[in-house]
């Protein structure tokens, strides 16, 4: 998921442990009518949403079974569960999360995947641009993170999108609630806040893992890091929306320059 898909598509099977995980997701995989058990590797899927089949997997099995989970992704998970779906999702089995599968691990998965990409979901050469919109307010510090996030690279972009969704839906459920016949229904406790702080160091990383001073990270980035996340979880759906205005400016630019760009945008949409 951290390069187009022709750059996947180009790599050879022995490329990356991680090749088939990045594999795309498609909607007819995850149709919970599906006979379980299967072990069918899948093939690189080049649609349009380009999003891991491990992401999708897992955002969908919380979403499903955990959203009223206490403490979903600060509880403990079993290290060897985890690491035996990590390896079937490696191997480009056709892995199925249902609601036997531990919410924690599927968790603990997610967040794994997403520390250990090659190059984090918000590529490290804009991790200073990124964060220097911790420094602004209002209505320019969310036009300076919508023109950013339009210099992702579409696989970035799309999964990016999913993630936050995902987590503004899990931060919706992080206060205790009342059901229309009056039972409680506890909440997870993850506001916004605890969420930007598990994942941000995940999605905004200034050096690879392992490298020198890589965990190092000064307390205003740390800081900075937390409340851009926030931001980013809380906007997501007015920063992925294009206006009309820029839409129809780009268009008119691209017939001019690059018309066969159009065909592929229409194929996108």
């Amino acid at each position: 998921g951290a390069m187009s898909v022709d750059s996947i598509a180009d790599l050879s099977d022995n490329t990356s442990e991680l090749l088939e995980a990045l594999q795309l997701s498609h909607s007819r995989e995850l149709d919970p009518r599906r006979s379980l058990g299967k072990k069918n590797t899948l093939s690189l899927n080049p649609i349009t949403w380009q999003v891991p089949r491990v992401v999708e997997s897992c955002c969908r099995h919380i979403e499903t079974h955990g959203l009223q989970t206490v403490g979903i992704f600060r509880v403990g998970s079993s290290k060897k569960r985890v690491q035996q779906l990590r390896e079937e999702f490696d191997q480009g089995l056709d892995v199925f999360l249902d609601e036997h599968q531990c919410v924690h691990d599927v968790a603990a998965l997610l967040k794994e995947f997403l520390r250990d990409l090659p190059d984090p979901l918000i590529p490290r050469e804009l991790y200073a641009a990124f964060l220097s919109t911790a420094a602004m307010a209002g209505p320019a510090q969310l036009a300076a993170l919508q023109l950013l996030l339009f210099l992702l690279p579409p696989c970035h972009s799309d999964t990016l999108h999913r993630l936050l969704r995902f987590l503004g839906e899990v931060a919706r459920h992080a206060e205790s609630s009342r059901s229309p016949e009056g039972q409680e229904i506890p909440g997870n406790k993850m506001t916004v806040s605890n969420l930007a702080t598990i994942f941000g160091p995940n999605i905004l990383q200034k050096e690879k893992p392992g490298e020198k001073d890589a965990g190092a990270v000064s307390f205003e980035d740390s800081a900075a890091i937390i409340l851009v996340l926030q931001r980013l979880i809380e906007h997501h759906q007015t920063l992925f929306t294009v206006s009309p205005e820029t839409q129809r400016d780009v268009l008119r630019r691209l017939f001019q320059t690059d018309p066969d760009v159009i065909d592929h945008l229409l194929r996108r949409k």
